[in-house]
């Protein structure tokens, strides 16, 4: 991939262009402010609100997948005005102003609204963002980018966990089991701050870098021409994590929620979370530079089985230690699949639509993981939890075994010789 002017001279840190840091620091500051509250929303929707989990998981699923479209649109209009920041920049303003009407949410109506209109502005900007990320970075170093962006985007959701844990056990105690609407008014406050410092970063630090071989206007709506543009195995890959991601449930609500069932103190799990994105953190850039070195199929491969050992565990799990380690090794599998996907897009999107690309990835795991909370939600109600575990293990496996029997590596991503 040629590098535009700026990519290829523009100052380093950490070896790697200066737009990988700042849009993780972005990413950081962000998470620490949704984190601090969203992590909380399926306890908020059945402790507080008097929600259903078949609602909680409606919720959840809505506000993953319903901004789908949002996400598609983002990723093509970025490559046609050849600008990816502005969308960046919109996408994080809007979720930043939609938080602090959480404050006021006491029906999970308004509650779906706040989170819908939250998810909106990360369709709008998740798109082009890893477009800015994957242009700013050659083809052998795109798995660390990756790594090191959602290290640090996960190393603010451990800070944001270890926040709203801090003022969990201040205000309620650390024996209290379930959320009340205080703490988490307390919460949604505090989150604010984080938030602007995000938007105000991602405006003033992070610059445009276009490769020279991405002209604008490179695809028209709605994406005529692009069936030939993208190889068979980019259809194959985006069909085998639709799979995966329609078991792979909305934001951990539902790990969260077993947790409550199996009588973890609220304190406990925030801090049973605190590991999770502590071991995602830490891992992730391995995970990452690991990917650029073995190949992106292989890694995602052991990572979709290690979660599906998970949810097995989550199923028959009678403990509360067991479920410690089962959130351990889920920031494990997390590690090693969430980055690893986005850098897999690029490896076999052509540069003049790595957005439309992404744009794609999310319009099509969102759809899936839409379904895939409404489903577990119901079979969590009528069944039983254990089932809806299973469900998510079983999805897992047949992703992983798609992968490694239908799809070759990328050129890009092949072990270097």
């Amino acid at each position: 991939m040629a590098l535009s002017a700026e990519a290829a001279t523009g100052r380093k840190i950490w070896g790697l262009h200066h737009n990988i840091f700042f849009t993780g620091l972005t990413s950081l500051l962000t998470d620490i402010s949704s984190e601090m509250i969203f992590n909380l929303l399926p306890l908020y929707l059945t402790n507080v609100v008097g929600a259903s989990v078949a609602i909680a998981g409606l919720v959840g699923g809505v506000t993953e997948g319903a901004d789908a479209g949002f996400r598609m649109l983002s990723g093509w209009f970025s490559d046609r005005i050849g600008r990816r920041k502005v969308l960046a920049v919109a996408g994080y303003g809007i979720a930043t102003l939609a938080k602090p009407f959480l404050y006021i949410a006491t029906a999970w109506g308004s509650v779906l609204a706040v989170r819908f209109s939250d998810r909106l502005g990360k369709g709008i900007r998740s798109s082009a963002r890893d477009a800015l990320i994957a242009d700013s970075v050659s083809d052998k170093e795109r798995g660390r980018a990756f790594g090191l962006h959602r290290a640090m985007d996960t190393t603010g959701a451990f800070l944001g966990i270890v926040i709203a844990a801090l003022v969990v056990w201040l205000v309620l105690g650390a024996g209290t089991v379930e959320l009340t609407r205080k703490v988490f008014q307390y919460l949604v406050l505090g989150s604010l701050i984080p938030a602007a410092l995000g938007v105000i970063i991602m405006q003033t630090a992070v610059h445009e870098a276009r490769p020279k071989d991405a002209p604008r206007n490179a695809a028209s709506f709605p994406l005529s021409g692009v069936k030939g543009a993208f190889e068979k195995r980019f259809w194959i890959v985006l069909g085998i994590l639709a799979v995966f991601s329609l078991g792979s449930m909305p934001a951990n609500y539902f790990v969260i929620l077993r947790a409550q069932n199996l009588g973890s103190p609220l304190l406990q799990i925030m801090l049973m979370l605190v590991l999770y994105n502590a071991v995602y953190a830490l891992t992730a850039m391995p995970m990452g530079i690991l990917s650029d070195k073995l190949g992106r199929r292989r890694v995602l491969a052991l990572g979709w089985l290690i979660y599906a050992v998970v949810y097995a565990g989550f199923a028959l799990s009678s403990t509360v230690g067991q479920v410690w380690v089962a959130f351990a090794f889920l920031g494990l599998y997390s590690a090693m699949v969430e980055g690893v996907s986005r850098a897999f897009v690029a490896d076999m999107a052509p540069p003049a639509l790595r957005g439309t690309a992404y744009g794609l990835y999310y319009s099509v795991v969102g759809i899936s993981v839409l379904l895939g909370g409404i489903l577990g939600g119901v079979i969590w109600d009528v069944i039983g939890p254990s089932a809806t575990f299973f469900l998510g293990a079983g999805l897992a496996l047949l992703a992983m075994l798609g992968i490694l029997t239908l799809v070759k590596e990328p050129a890009a991503a092949s072990k270097p010789g």
